[in-house]
């Protein structure tokens, strides 16, 4: 897989409630559309039920798509349906269970703890 990672900041955005809160997160993202080709682009923000990303490329909503990224805990390959869609960003709902799922939530656990220490 060729994406790279990075962390740009580890905040939570707290600008609606939620029941998982976001952290900011950068990293190289490709979605695969239903018969269309490879779509690149860069997230914006992590949670355990989702992701953000900024497409230059259109992707349909409500369209089933698979994702690759990569975590600092390891490289993530999920199913997610494109929920919302605001310019060039996309926002996509992870759609299944699995070991990658169980990656996101550590990821975001690490995010949480890190937050905490940073803004003491």
């Amino acid at each position: 897989m060729e994406v790279g990672n990075g962390l740009a900041e580890i905040t939570p955005i707290s600008a609606e409630a939620r029941r998982h809160p976001r952290y900011k997160f950068d990293t190289k993202i490709r979605v695969y559309p239903r018969n269309s080709v490879v779509v690149r682009g860069e997230t914006v923000d992590l949670s355990e039920t989702g992701i953000s990303a900024i497409l230059r490329v259109e992707v349909p909503l409500g369209e089933i798509v698979r994702l690759e990224f990569s975590l600092p805990l390891g490289d993530v390959e999920v199913h997610a349906l494109v929920r919302q869609h605001s310019a060039f960003r996309y926002g996509f709902q992870f759609v299944e269970t699995s070991s990658a799922h169980d990656l996101i939530g550590r990821t975001c656990r690490q995010l949480a703890v890190e937050q905490a220490v940073a803004n003491r």
